[in-house]
């Protein structure tokens, strides 16, 4: 099988991390699948360090110059299926698919309903399989019009690291200058208004009450940072709030982490909290959008209602004040994760999408 993988974001998040392990994955499996990707993208650039034949297009105006790009290879009848990760590539693979009876796949990783014009419908229309990343996902999608009929639900994977060992703990804690010993609370994400880390911090200013010497790295960038160091600082806690900005080894952030919160409001899936819980980190989330098909509460994670401090900031206690719990909750959340939300998993499953088209035609 040569399916044709489309992804012409320029910037590496969780998407573009999920088309990566699909590619690499099709590859073990004997597929010699092709990506189309942007020029300068991350995605294209470790793609083609792993050895995946990557064609570089333009995005160019209205993609039509990445639709060029596309049918120009298409143009041999090498490629079998092609498959757009994401809105851009979605637009570009429709135009390029004019006339052309190939199956088309798209994935979904949104839970904005689709748009309601003629064009925005029409993309969809034409696709032969949406792939959502979760039920909330396909929901939304059924209910602004898609067919659930063509919907499958294949949720994202993550790779399960080997345990962390102390050696690497005590590095990562030296890393972020927090000595052992210091509960440090963590979050892993894009500082925007939707994810919520403002109500990290408040929280944070609660919780040191009890835990004086409690911190709270945020791995990420975005347009909020400035507003975040503004309110740690308001808040008295510049000296406890790590802004880490973008980490390339993020694995150094989880594994000094004692606690992983995610305070989204609005999150279709989330690659973060899957790697949390993979490192055995106990995790606490929003119970908004996806997030709740991913744990199990009071077994594998927490969950809290919304941005309540004084409730983030009890759940947090419950997993300091009593280690065995922690432990416990961590190594259920690596078993979930290890279950139902590995990379094989999102492949295999993709994998039995694909077949069913080909099989189809």
């Amino acid at each position: 099988m040569i399916p044709l993988i489309v992804d012409l974001e320029t910037v590496w998040r969780g998407g573009q991390n999920q088309a990566l392990l699909l590619l690499k994955g099709l590859y073990e499996r004997g597929h010699a699948a092709e990506l189309v990707a942007a020029s300068g993208s991350a995605l294209g650039h470790r793609a083609r360090k792993a050895g995946i034949t990557v064609h570089t297009v333009s995005r160019g105006f209205f993609r039509l110059s990445a639709a060029a790009g596309i049918r120009s290879i298409l143009a041999d009848g090498r490629i079998e299926l092609v498959h757009a990760n994401e809105a851009h590539a979605v637009t570009a693979a429709w135009l390029a698919l004019r006339r052309r009876r190939l199956p088309f796949v798209v994935s979904r990783r949104v839970g904005y309903p689709l748009a309601k014009g003629f064009l925005a419908q029409s993309r969809y229309r034409r696709a032969d399989r949406i792939i959502a990343n979760s039920r909330w996902v396909a929901n939304q999608a059924i209910d602004s019009g898609a067919s659930a009929q063509r919907i499958s639900v294949v949720y994202e994977g993550a790779e399960i690291p080997p345990p962390l060992n102390p050696s690497q703990r005590a590095q990562a804690r030296q890393r972020w200058g927090v000595p052992e010993g210091t509960p440090l609370l963590g979050c892993v994400g894009v500082l925007l208004p939707d994810k919520g880390q403002e109500w990290l911090i408040r929280a944070l200013a609660e919780i040191r009450k009890e835990f004086p010497d409690t911190r709270l790295i945020l791995a990420g960038d975005g347009p909020c940072r400035t507003d975040l160091e503004k309110l740690a600082t308001d808040l008295n806690l510049s000296g406890a709030v790590i802004f880490a900005g973008f980490v390339r080894d993020v694995e150094s952030v989880y594994a000094a982490l004692d606690v992983f919160l995610l305070p989204s409001f609005f999150e279709a899936f989330n690659n973060s909290l899957l790697a949390a819980m993979a490192y055995e980190i106990p995790s606490i989330t929003f119970a908004k959008g996806a997030l709740t098909e991913i744990m199990e509460e009071g077994k594998s994670g927490l969950y809290v209602s919304g941005p309540d401090v004084d409730e983030i900031a009890a759940a947090v206690k419950s997993i300091l004040q009593d280690p065995p719990f922690a432990r416990t909750l961590g190594q259920a959340a690596r078993q979930r994760v290890a279950n139902n939300f590995t990379a094989e998993h999102m492949v295999e499953g993709t994998l039995k999408v694909y077949a069913e088209l080909l099989g189809a035609i």
